[in-house]
């Protein structure tokens, strides 16, 4: 019995356990050889990019065709509403926690620039809300740097297939078949994921490995702390509410996605991963396949604690400041607003920076101190946002299934 069980844990993890070896071994050659490691570089990139090259079609497909099955449309406004209940309700309490956090360890104490404020060009909300949900052509939509757009567009898409009734039937049944396609060319990949991976880490840890020791020490030993307690402690609390003790325990095959996005540090690029876990946890599948991808693009869990670090470290380094509850609602409307336009896609949070020192008014040079912060925390920050979209769909299930829906499985 026990032999038959430890074959079960090494076959339910085994590609776990070859992942975590190859970053192991990555993060060593990275340590180890430092630039001369960044000759791994393209290795690691090819499989960014085939995987980028996947997501896009992925998104369309999965939503489109999961909405255009529906039987009942009233599931889809019923998925869409408490997909909203969760991605705010999460975020909230991610800005309540990091502000809290900064106002007992401010990031940026002791430390003081003296730096000539000068006007920058307000950023418009208005022009970054239509620039966040639309694109002014069609051939724009089929590129990741425009995930809502095109998520919006694929939700579209299939309601109006399946609004047209038995005409779009075909429409719907290729559209089946397209997004089983795409998730057999990303299982195909993942046998690359341990080289790609292992390569992409080791040049990670090669170029900013220094910088990780050297600078921020502050601010990285109150960011990194605080995201793995809120992995071990809100999580699993959102897992009960949602599952009870059942969907805690489910929790262990979120492994794969923790470690994806750590790696990749792009919820995008972990969304296949995703995926997979979520429907092995038993999200069913038109909620996972909407939620996950909406999540991957506007929901925000890391970004909101790691936006708000930012804003904190600049406020403490110019003097400024970080009190009041004008403050504190700024800074997390900030956040929530960078972090939907920038969430899954790597180095995207440059956006968001610039949204910050823009909208705060902080001189220019201002920008290369959040960036910096930026690139530090990334890794953590993803990983809370794609953890964040699986666990997320389960309070969705929980609550458009009932609290029955995993004993309803096991039964």
């Amino acid at each position: 019995m026990t032999e038959t069980k430890k074959n079960n844990v090494l076959s339910n993890y085994r590609f776990s356990i070859i992942l975590i070896g190859a970053i192991i071994i990555g993060t060593i050659i990275g340590l180890v050889f430092g630039e001369k490691a960044m000759v791994l570089k393209p290795l690691g990139d090819i499989f960014i990019n085939l995987m980028f090259t996947l997501v896009v079609p992925l998104v369309f497909t999965t939503i489109a065709s999961s909405v255009s099955d529906m039987a009942d449309m009233k599931r889809l406004g019923s998925i869409l509403k408490y997909l909203v209940a969760a991605f705010i309700g999460t975020g909230i309490v991610a800005a309540i926690l990091i502000l809290v956090v900064v106002k007992i360890w401010p990031p940026a104490q002791g430390l003081s620039i003296v730096g000539e404020l000068k006007d920058i060009e307000a950023v418009s909300a208005a022009e970054q809300v239509v620039k966040a949900l639309t694109v002014g052509d069609f051939p724009l939509l089929i590129s990741r740097r425009n995930m809502l757009p095109l998520i919006i567009f694929s939700l579209f898409f299939g309601i109006c297939v399946n609004l047209v009734g038995e005409k779009g039937k075909i429409i719907s049944g290729g559209l089946n078949a397209l997004a089983s396609i795409f998730l057999k060319m990303i299982d195909l990949l993942m046998y690359y994921a341990p080289i790609g991976l292992g390569a992409y880490f080791a040049t990670t840890v090669a170029e900013f490995g220094p910088q990780l020791v050297k600078n921020y020490a502050r601010a990285m030993a109150i960011y990194y702390p605080l995201c793995f307690i809120y992995l071990v402690t809100a999580f699993p609390f959102y897992a009960w509410i949602a599952g009870g003790k059942e969907g805690v325990r489910r929790l262990k095959y979120l492994l794969s996605p923790i470690i994806t996005s750590l790696a990749t540090q792009s919820s995008l690029a972990t969304l296949p991963v995703n995926l997979e876990a979520a429907g092995t946890i038993g999200v069913p599948k038109d909620i996972r396949e909407i939620v996950l991808p909406i999540g991957a693009t506007a929901h925000m869990e890391g970004t909101v604690i790691s936006s708000i670090l930012k804003i904190s470290f600049l406020f403490g380094i110019y003097n400024r400041p970080f009190d009041g509850l004008g403050t504190y609602l700024t800074a997390a409307l900030i956040a929530v607003s960078a972090g939907v336009v920038m969430s899954g896609v790597p180095g995207g949070g440059l956006i968001g920076e610039a949204l910050i020192v823009s909208i705060y008014k902080f001189p220019p040079e201002a920008f290369s101190f959040i960036a910096t912060i930026g690139y530090l925390v990334d890794p953590p920050a993803t990983m809370l946002n794609a953890v964040g979209d699986s666990v997320s769909s389960m309070l969705v299930t929980r609550w458009v299934e009932g609290k029955d829906w995993i004993s309803r499985q096991l039964g």
